[in-house]
C-alpha cells in the first residue's frame, strides 16, 4: 500500500522516472506473489504423486488434491489480460524440483501413516518420475484451459 500512496505523490509531484521505478517494483512484487502461490500448490501436488507412487494407490482425498492443487496453478499462473503464464516451463521445472523435499519431507508424515523417514520414502519412489510427472500434469492443464 505504501508503494501505491509513494506511487501517487510521483505522479502528482510529476517525477515519472521514479513512478517508472515504483511501477516496476510492484510489478515485480505481483510476479514473486504468483510465483509463491504456485510453488505452495507445487508441493501439494508432489506431496499427493509421491504418496501415490510409494504406497501405490490412491484415495479419492489425494485425486481431489491433485485435481485442485492443478486448477490453482493453471489459474494463477495465467496472465488474463495479456495472456501467456508467468512460470514457463523451465522455470515450472526449477520450481518443482525446489518444492520436492518439502514435498517429500511432508510425505513422509502422511504415507504409510508416517510410519517411515523421509529416505525411506525416497527409496520407495523414483524422485525424477514424480517431478516429471507433476510437469506433464500441469502442462496438460495449461493446455486445457487454452482450448
Amino acid at each position: 500500500m505504501e508503494e501505491l500512496l509513494e506511487l501517487r505523490r510521483c505522479i502528482e509531484e510529476q517525477r515519472y522516472p521514479d513512478a517508472l521505478l515504483l511501477i516496476g517494483e510492484l510489478e515485480e512484487m505481483s510476479r514473486e506473489d504468483k510465483i509463491n502461490k504456485i510453488y505452495s500448490y507445487t508441493v501439494i501436488l508432489l506431496l499427493h504423486l509421491i504418496k501415490q507412487e510409494a504406497e501405490q494407490r490412491s484415495t479419492r482425498s489425494w485425486e481431489f488434491s491433485i485435481c485442485n492443487s492443478l486448477d490453482q496453478i493453471v489459474i494463477s499462473n495465467t496472465r488474463r489480460k495479456a495472456g501467456g503464464v508467468y512460470v514457463h516451463s523451465e522455470e515450472l521445472h526449477e520450481l518443482l524440483r525446489e518444492a520436492y523435499p518439502l514435498a517429500l519431507k511432508r510425505a513422509a508424515i502422511e504415507a504409510f501413516e508416517g510410519q517411515f523417514a523421509e529416505d525411506r520414502i525416497e527409496d520407495k519412489i523414483d524422485p525424477e518420475h514424480v517431478i516429471q510427472e507433476a510437469f506433464r500434469l500441469i502442462q496438460e492443464a495449461l493446455s486445457a484451459r487454452k482450448k
